[in-house]
């Protein structure tokens, strides 16, 4: 009972403590600037330099017992205050010897006892000091804390993005998503910090090395010239003085800077240092060995000291021996327990469902178990995302708004635009980055399959030469992804040279954003789920509520949906709903066929297709299907597309026609005219099947999607 009322007292006192606080500090920093104003008497002095080396020892301890840098996220401030005080004491002190001749006891002990009151000796420590505290310890925690800063700052925007991935798979909630998000900024915080804190200490240094070399000149000038004193004497008092006084200081500034780089070099420590330490030099046991029989044979080289290099030996020897006997103790004990977990012999009767024997290694039915998974975590396993975008990291600025990027409002855009163009709505684009794939290169993925995949140098212009550029330019040889147009990588500098050679010059959003829009336009169909078809069918229902009810009185929503597949497959926009589900309900009443409904509800939008298909004077320019090539299309069709319809030609006619077709759509775009090819209405859907797996961007049209009133050129015929 009196202990509990001892510790309730404690955290009475140290909560009382803690509501001061800010007042204590403010004190200490009025204090600060009074010590480098008003002389101080010495033994105020002397307490005070027992107070900095207690400070500079209390840091260096707590450094051993964090686990992470954000446990002391106060360092760097606190190195500064310790810094601002042991200069001020510093000035203090150096009042006391160049007035008085003496700055108190704890300073003349280390200027007699410390160096043995030879001032030569303590002017070589403190130089040697000074030199470790430098060039040793802060260089290197500057050099650590600058990298770990840099790091920290490139590592920002992929720890954002996989706190995001991670709240919408619904691992963490958004109060757990929020406290690491502040944890992310305080490390960047806090190494940055250190970055510039590690200049107080050097700085320290300097200071100090600069005042005792003013001090011991000082001293030598008052004592000869003031005092009175042969230059031995005034050398030999006022030397010890100030290198008491400069060891005084230097002690607590290299626990201090040695605090800073155990903080900053703790990187991924499991626990607290000394537990770290001894689990690190005694986890293999052949390096105690093979450092054991090297001790033992410099212990009998001649000339060596025996004595040391045998006991070491010895020591590590059985250290070794320890470590070893221990880990085989650890492998039979885990050998035993596998042997007397419970089996089940297969297929024996009445043994539990799904129990199988322990095989040896095994943990033990007394270790701590993983955790089951739940059915729900492994069903979030098998979702696929409708479009995802997988990219290195060098890419991650272009994507982060906190960079500078603009990518998501880019992909918004593209939503909008493929809305209004096509009428289908994108879902959502998971962007993630994927540290297995080049820094600069990036995947397009639709429902987990890979659907394009390009390179981008963000700090660059891709300039395409898009015909009529004769001029070479100086970049990085490329392919545009999207069309696969060769390209260069070009430094800004040169933008301006390579537009006016004729080149067209794109930024790397630019081309990472058509890239995506090229893959939205070629797998829209794939987007378009059943779901989505449910809610544009709710849409018209708001304003056309008998379309719908006579459409669903015929169809499903799956013939629906392939229908409108069909249309976008083929770049027809569907945002005319109400047209394609007029000529759906209209002729679903005759046949269920997709392919003949798709027939017809292009045939509905023929104004759409008409205007889609127009060269920019108004006019479609298209080459036609010779009747022969049309005759054998239709005697080769087996039954119709009313009840289904298979296709029986000559695999070589096949080509010959697809060749020529080809050849002919050539001359349509070179002419920078849409590539049409008009057909009779039979054979239309099959001269489309048989070539799109050879012909990408063709029109296949009938004389029926033709709007009246629209003129139609002929280019030519195709025999």
């Amino acid at each position: 009972m009196p202990e509990a009322v001892s510790a309730a007292g404690v955290g009475t006192m140290r909560k009382k403590v803690q509501s001061y606080s800010d007042i204590g500090v403010a004190l200490l920093m009025v204090l600060i600037i009074i010590m480098m104003v008003v002389p101080l008497p010495t033994w105020l002095i002397d307490i005070l330099l027992s107070m900095n080396i207690t400070l500079g020892v209390v840091t260096l301890l707590v450094t051993f017992y964090v686990k992470r840098a954000l446990d002391l996220s106060i360092f760097p401030t606190l190195l500064l205050i310790s810094t601002l005080f042991r200069l001020s004491l510093n000035v203090s002190t150096t009042r006391l010897i160049l007035l008085y001749g003496n700055a108190g006891e704890l300073i003349n002990a280390f200027g007699n006892f410390v160096v043995g009151g030879n001032y030569v000796v303590g002017i070589i420590m403190f130089l040697i000091l000074v030199i470790i505290q430098m060039l040793v310890i802060t260089k290197g925690a500057e050099r650590v804390a600058e990298v770990a800063a840099r790091f920290t700052l490139d590592a920002m925007p992929g720890k954002q993005m996989s706190i995001d991935a991670d709240l919408n798979s619904g691992l963490i909630d958004e109060q757990g998503a929020k406290q690491r998000r502040q944890d992310i900024q305080r490390e960047a915080d806090f190494y940055g910090a250190m970055d510039g804190a590690s200049k107080f200490v050097k700085g320290d240094a300097i200071a100090g090395l600069i005042i005792t070399t003013i001090n011991i000149i000082g001293g030598l000038s008052i004592g000869i010239f003031m005092r009175g004193m042969d230059a031995a004497t005034a050398a030999g008092h006022y030397s010890l003085l100030t290198v008491g006084d400069g060891l005084v200081g230097q002690i607590p500034a290299l626990l201090m800077s040695t605090a800073m780089g155990v903080i900053v070099t703790r990187a991924a420590a499991s626990s607290e240092l000394g537990p770290d330490l001894i689990n690190s030099f005694t986890k293999y046991p052949r390096p105690l060995y093979i450092a054991s029989a090297m001790l033992m044979s410099m212990g009998i080289i001649p000339g060596l000291p025996t004595v040391p290099f045998v006991t070491l030996s010895i020591l590590m020897g059985f250290l070794g021996y320890t470590v070893s006997r221990e880990a085989n103790m650890q492998a039979i004990t885990a050998e035993e327990q596998a042997a007397a977990a419970p089996q089940a012999p297969a297929g024996q009767a009445g043994a539990p469902a799904g129990a199988t024997a322990a095989a040896p290694g095994a943990p033990s039915a007394e270790q701590p178990k993983a955790e089951p998974v739940s059915p729900d975590d492994v069903m979030k396993l098998l979702t696929v995302e409708p479009m995802e975008a997988e990219i290195g990291y060098a890419i991650i600025p272009l994507i982060d708004p906190a960079q500078g990027g603009d990518m998501l409002d880019r992909i918004g855009t593209i939503r909008k635009q493929m809305a209004l163009e096509m009428g289908i709505v994108v879902p959502p684009i998971r962007i993630r980055d994927n540290i297995q794939i080049k820094p600069t290169e990036y995947i397009l993925r639709v429902k987990g399959a890979e659907a394009g995949r390009g390179e981008l140098l963000p700090d660059h212009y891709l300039a395409m030469n898009t015909g009529g550029v004769e001029e070479d330019l100086i970049g990085v040889p490329t392919k545009e992804p999207a069309f696969g147009l060769p390209a260069l990588w070009i430094s800004p500098d040169l933008r301006d040279k390579a537009e006016a050679m004729g080149y067209t010059v794109v930024d790397a959003p630019s081309v990472l954003a058509t890239h995506l829009s090229e893959v939205i336009r070629k797998n829209g169909a794939e987007l378009l789920t059943r779901q989505e078809v449910q809610k544009l069918t709710d849409m018209v229902k708001e304003t056309a509520p008998a379309v719908i009810s006579e459409l669903l009185a015929s169809l499903t929503l799956g013939e629906i949906q392939k229908v409108l597949q069909n249309l976008i497959r083929e770049q027809i926009p569907i945002r005319d709903l109400v047209t394609i589900f007029e000529a759906l309900a209209d002729y679903g009443k005759m046949s269920r066929s997709v392919d003949f409904l798709t027939e017809r509800a292009r045939e509905a939008l023929a104004r759409l297709i008409s205007l889609k298909i127009q060269g920019p004077d108004g006019v479609i320019t298209a080459f036609t299907l010779s009747p022969n090539w049309e005759q054998k299309i239709m005697a080769g069709v087996d039954g119709d597309l009313t009840r289904g319809w298979q296709l029986n030609l000559d695999p070589r006619e096949v080509q010959k026609m697809i060749a020529a077709i080809s050849k002919a759509m050539e001359e349509l775009v070179v002419k920078n005219l849409p590539p049409v090819l008009l057909v009779h209405p039979d054979v239309r859907l099959i001269v489309r099947r048989l070539i799109e797996g050879s012909i990408t961007n063709i029109f296949v049209v009938s004389y029926n999607e033709v709007v009246h009133g629209v003129q139609i050129r002929t280019a030519g015929m195709v025999e």
